[in-house]
């Protein structure tokens, strides 16, 4: 009976972890300090959180532990880091909307880091959507929608973003090479790394203002260990076609807030380019078949019995 409430509250955990997530975004921009100085206090405040969650549940010490596993873990916790600072200064030179939507392009480079250092492969149907979802990213990016001087600092805000999504993807990249390790354990790690990595590059004499430190502090145990915990501990329950559909509570919640709060709506072009995204990151993950099954069978590039770079989680 525990195990089928379980499997009943898991989308409803996931949801909720998702659209917690959703509001990162809002988090950044009222904390109103610069992407490094808020990416820092992130990992401080997600690493408290992460070493009391983890004392708590006697998960340490971890006998999985080794200079290897802590070697790649500090590799995608620069990933990771790096991936943040891109992601709020994309907020700054564009919208919550805009930086968000971009973001989610990753599972695609996720595809093409695994094809060219995992060697992995990629049949027809996901060389497909990986198309589909970069013809998105076109619409998705906005900059057919802004006139002016505000054009330059657009453009380079979404190739700041789409540098964040390469590295997030980086992040999961590295983090195949950590499947043995819990991930409570590695997110951890990762917030730790974040700490030591940008701490040389912020002024810790600098003016923060009380408000300020209850968005930092938020940001940080909200977004990086509560909704993290939630998320990760529905994962296990969830099947991965509703997986795929719940993952995107995320950029819904942060568009409807930059909406909301900021006045941003999505131009046309936009939403169109969402759409797209949306659509062929369901394809890869449900894998829809784009050709016909005698085509693709003929045709397919990946063997069958292995796992295609596409099959993310």
């Amino acid at each position: 009976m525990q195990n089928q409430n379980d499997e009943r509250i898991a989308p409803i955990k996931l949801a909720l972890g998702m659209g917690i997530v959703g509001t990162v975004g809002a988090f950044g921009v009222e904390a109103q300090v610069d992407p490094i100085t808020l990416v820092f206090w992130r990992c401080v405040f997600g690493t408290a959180f992460m070493l009391a969650w983890c004392l708590l549940y006697r998960l340490l010490p971890d006998k999985s532990l080794s200079l290897k596993t802590l070697g790649w873990s500090a590799v995608a916790g620069t990933c990771l880091g790096l991936s943040w600072v891109a992601f709020f200064a994309g907020i700054e030179m564009t919208s919550i909307a805009t930086a968000t939507i971009v973001m989610h392009v990753q599972p695609f480079f996720v595809m093409v880091l695994g094809v060219l250092f995992l060697k992995e492969t990629m049949s027809r149907d996901q060389f497909v959507w990986l198309a589909v979802a970069f013809v998105g990213l076109v619409f998705a990016s906005g900059t057919e929608s802004i006139q002016g001087s505000a054009d330059r600092t657009w453009i380079v805000g979404v190739g700041i973003t789409i540098l964040g999504a390469l590295c997030y993807a980086g992040t999961a990249v590295v983090g195949k090479r950590l499947d043995t390790q819990r991930p409570e354990i590695t997110a951890l790690c990762q917030n730790a790394v974040g700490i030591l990595i940008f701490a040389p590059f912020i002024q810790l004499g600098q003016v923060i203002t009380p408000a300020s430190w209850g968005w930092l502090l938020g940001i940080g145990v909200i977004h990086s260990g509560f909704a993290w915990v939630i998320i990760y501990s529905a994962y296990p329950k969830v099947s991965i076609p509703l997986i795929a559909v719940l993952s995107f509570v995320y950029p819904l919640v942060a568009i409807t807030i930059d909406w909301a709060l900021y006045g941003h709506p999505l131009a046309l072009g936009q939403a169109f380019g969402m759409t797209l995204i949306v659509l062929s990151t369901l394809g890869v993950r449900l894998k829809w078949s784009v050709w016909p099954n005698s085509i693709s069978q003929r045709g397919g590039i990946q063997p069958a019995g292995k796992r295609g770079a596409g099959d993310w989680k």
